[in-house]
């Protein structure tokens, strides 16, 4: 049997089209294949079809009883599976999820935020932004999350987010206190991953304000964890509500939202409506990374839709449509080290420069950036040792104190390599299972000491979440595997785990929201629809040391000339509202 192209509707959206067919025989045949193409459209994380200006299409779905043409803010007939808005024809489900994210969005954009008129310390806002080294992008996001309810802030690798949330959020403390008040703050992300490195670095960032002499009561005032989207909403065992929505909004002021352009139209929705009337929604990311896994381009769409604003901008702001949100562009670069500066290729493979990405890679300027040009196996010889070697040294770990886990589990994040593909010689399968054997041997405990695990599915009754990762760590009692979740670090026998796949090698979609010492990037032998500068961009911004890349140069010209774009009428919802 020939395998299932990912250009052509599967199996499932043909059935789908057909049970339309069967309940009118005589359909016009154009409505059924729309039917079908629309389904496939959302495996290909669109959030509709576009029929590229068909009028003679448009018009037969127009005519069909399957097809409902609601007003832009009004609900869709349930009885209707499909819904046809000028050249989008979407699935009824996913033009609820985006007709309500619309109206959920701009509920919030227009609310009154209570004591916004409370004037913050003079005196805490210098100790957070001195004049003499101010980020004048930073203290502005600071100074509008203040004011208004729905603010995004974005930003490509070391531009400063978490610091500026982290000011940001000392600064809505103080003003608050200056009223009296107590602010309630919710630190979330997509994922575990992400979850986990927010907090540490909005830890990091606060501890240092505070020897720089922060008044202590202000530190101790920010939340010291952050949590996934999944824990903050409150997850149902074996159902897909969530306990807070519009009937029970979450108990917060302010909700921060860390690897905004990983969330999902569906859990962006549900996000929304449970943020209570009157709290303020910041939402953080990097616009230019990949879009996330399932359907929808949310941040993206909501940053096309918001009224950009710089140091410049006067008060009071004016906004272009009804959509009240706001968005700052943060620029200056932070993170790297003189060793290790990721800055000028991150931006020529932003912007589809191939030439300029090239010659970055060959000329040996950037400092622990390595190009293996035409390499198509990491473990080829000349390759192997430098590859293998974090991960041999996890073998070597003792797995006998709750902080050597701890310790075990951060050195398992130090390297990665990242894949476009998951199958195939050069897919992440393949080559984890290559690295297994390099490592433990043809004949080795399927739960060998040191191997790296990753969940594959939420599981709700073990706290485990799709992307977070287990480190197999052998003792008396044979081989556990480790995880930190919320309640803290837990061991699980291997038999106990939810679907669950080896992780030394992994695809660049399941690595976002995560940061590793040392990167390799492995491209695949020839061109894939897959391939995208937006997913060699989110590939190399994942490495915080040192990076390889393993690529031919058509293989990676070919990558930078795509972008990987996505049908959406959220932004065009959000600024005719």
């Amino acid at each position: 049997m020939s395998a299932q192209r990912d250009d052509v509707p599967r199996v499932v959206d043909h059935a789908f089209a057909n049970v339309l067919a069967r309940r009118e025989p005589d359909a016009d045949p154009r409505v059924i294949d729309a039917a079908a193409r629309a389904s496939f459209a959302i495996a290909q994380g669109h959030a509709a079809l576009d029929l590229d200006g068909d009028a003679q299409l448009r018009e037969a779905l127009a005519l069909s009883r399957w097809v409902a043409r609601p007003d832009a803010d009004a609900v869709a007939d349930p009885a209707m599976p499909l819904v046809l808005e000028g050249d989008l024809l979407y699935l009824r489900r996913y033009r609820e999820y985006e007709r309500r994210l619309a109206m959920g969005l701009r509920r919030i954009a227009s609310a009154e935020i209570e004591g916004a008129d409370i004037a913050t310390p003079a005196a805490v806002f210098e100790r957070l932004f001195p004049a003499a080294t101010r980020d004048e992008h930073q203290a502005r996001a600071a100074a509008l999350a203040l004011r208004h309810a729905l603010l995004l802030i974005t930003g490509g690798p070391g531009t400063g987010k978490t610091t500026t949330i982290a000011r940001m959020l000392l600064l809505a403390v103080a003003q608050a206190q200056a009223s009296g008040r107590t602010l309630r703050i919710a630190l979330a992300a997509p994922t575990g991953r992400a979850a986990d490195r927010m907090a540490q670095s909005l830890r990091i960032a606060v501890e240092r304000l505070r020897e720089d002499g922060l008044d202590d009561a202000l530190c101790d005032a920010l939340p010291a964890n952050a949590t996934t989207l999944h824990r903050l909403l409150g997850t149902i065992h074996d159902r897909p509500q969530f306990r807070h929505g519009a009937d029970l909004p979450l108990a917060h002021e302010m909700i921060v939202v860390d690897e905004a352009s990983m969330v999902d139209l569906p859990m962006m929705c549900k996000l929304v409506e449970a943020v209570p009337r009157g709290a303020r929604l910041v939402l953080l990311g990097d616009r230019d990374q990949l879009p996330s896994v399932e359907a929808g381009d949310v941040l993206a769409a909501i940053a096309d839709a918001a009224t950009m604003v710089d140091a410049a901008t006067p008060e009071p702001i004016e906004t272009p449509h009804r959509f009240k949100a706001l968005r700052v562009a943060l620029q200056r670069t932070y993170r790297q080290a003189d060793a290790f500066d990721l800055a000028p290729l991150a931006a020529a493979v932003r912007d589809g420069d191939a030439d300029s990405a090239l010659r970055l890679l060959r000329d040996g300027s950037l400092r622990n950036v390595h190009f293996h040009e035409d390499a198509i196996d990491p473990l080829a010889a000349s390759l192997r040792d430098t590859l293998l070697a974090p991960w041999r040294a996890l073998g070597e770990l003792a797995a006998d104190a709750p902080q050597a886990i701890d310790d075990a589990l951060a050195r398992a994040q130090r390297a990665r390599l990242l894949t476009a593909l998951r199958n195939g010689a050069q897919g992440a399968t393949a080559l984890n299972a290559r690295i297994e054997e390099a490592l433990a041997g043809a004949q080795r405990d399927p739960y060998f000491h040191g191997r790296l695990v990753a969940i594959t599915e939420n599981s709700y009754r073990h706290g485990l979440f799709n992307g977070d990762l287990g480190l197999c760590l052998r003792g008396e009692d044979g081989s556990v595997v480790w995880f930190r979740t919320a309640a803290g670090l837990r061991p699980f026998h291997p038999a106990a785990l939810p679907a669950h796949a080896g992780a030394f090698a992994m695809t660049v979609h399941k690595a976002q929201g995560s940061e590793f010492d040392t990167v390799w990037l492995q491209l695949p032998r020839q061109f894939a629809r897959t391939l995208s500068r937006e997913l060699i961009y989110t590939a190399i911004t994942r490495a915080r040391d040192a990076l390889h890349v393993c690529a031919s140069e058509s293989v990676l010209r070919d990558a930078l000339s795509v972008r990987a774009q996505r049908v959406s009428g959220l932004a065009r919802r959000l600024r005719e509202a």
